[in-house]
């Protein structure tokens, strides 16, 4: 199914990512962790189809959650519940633990919630929406944000290349194998270096940045994104009566304290929940229209 979240006006695809980003990052109450990560691992297997997002998700991500949750004990004592202690004498406290595995799901969720958005914030997208306000910084944004994509098929080309020549990090000996590696990173570095003075000289001939300019785009604010935009308004605004009513507290040192479940919480809860799988609601409304019109012919 291909993801019709995507078509949607850049104004509502920023808004959304920006909120759920804001959210994962600032909130670590224990339904907000929870709710922000089932919504970005939902949405990764939309946009990244199943087998790509369990190898990302699993392969990529759990390694580095189970990582960020053993680091925490080892460097924070803090806690009341002490559960054992280390060679060097140290306590190992339950709450160091719990605040560990918070941290883990914090940074995870960012990451997954960060690979979606690139999947969906193209860098005309940006652009278009930043484009006149801040010129400059956001054709650098831009820029970084699709580096890495293209970082990764610009190694494989050379890597390619270079094994066809016998010069890749699989051939030879050690000191050979380092050699190839170094000079594959000396073309790589060159390769980056090179294109951003290419498109920093195209957008500079092209005008870019200066007073009057004027730029053709294809984004329009039609109804959908009207409905949509009003229906995620809604729900943003529901979420952050709660933060402000306090439903979002918690803390995890010296005692694990969060705010209770109570029917006002759980209702704010569900709101986070119906606004982080919005893009999947989305795609399965415009999945069963498209069915409907297509069996109406």
């Amino acid at each position: 199914m291909e993801d019709a979240f995507s078509t949607y006006h850049p104004v509502i695809n920023f808004f959304y990512f920006a909120v759920v980003l804001l959210f994962s990052m600032f909130f670590n109450h224990p339904a907000f962790l929870g709710i922000s990560l089932i919504g970005a691992v939902i949405y990764s297997l939309v946009l990244l189809g199943i087998r790509r997002s369990l190898k990302f998700n699993l392969v990529g991500m759990l390694p580095m959650l189970l990582l960020v949750a053993l680091i925490n004990p080892l460097f924070n004592h803090g806690g009341v519940t002490i559960i054992g202690y280390w060679p060097t004498g140290n306590p190992i406290t339950m709450e160091s633990i719990v605040y560990g595995v918070v941290m883990a799901v914090m940074f995870i969720e960012v990451i997954v919630w960060f690979a979606c958005y690139n999947t969906i914030m193209t860098s005309d997208k940006f652009i278009y929406l930043f484009g006149r306000v801040i010129p400059a910084l956001s054709l650098i944004l831009s820029m970084v944000l699709r580096f890495v994509p293209k970082f990764k098929t610009q190694l494989k080309i050379i890597t390619q290349g270079q094994q066809c020549i016998g010069r890749d990090i699989h051939s030879g000996n050690f000191f050979r194998r380092a050699r190839n590696g170094i000079h594959i990173l000396s073309i790589m570095i060159t390769w980056a270096l090179e294109n951003a003075i290419d498109t920093a000289d195209s957008m500079k001939a092209r005008g870019y940045g200066l007073k009057g300019r004027t730029s053709f785009s294809i984004f329009t604010f039609d109804t959908r994104d009207k409905i949509v935009g009003a229906v995620m308004l809604v729900l943003f605004i529901s979420v952050c009566g709660g933060i402000i009513g306090g439903l979002a507290y918690a803390s995890y040192n010296p005692i694990i304290r969060f705010s209770a479940f109570t029917p006002l919480s759980i209702s704010v809860y569900t709101a986070y929940l119906a606004f982080c799988l919005m893009p999947v609601c989305v795609d399965i409304i415009e999945e069963l229209q498209w069915r409907s019109l297509k069996s109406s012919i």
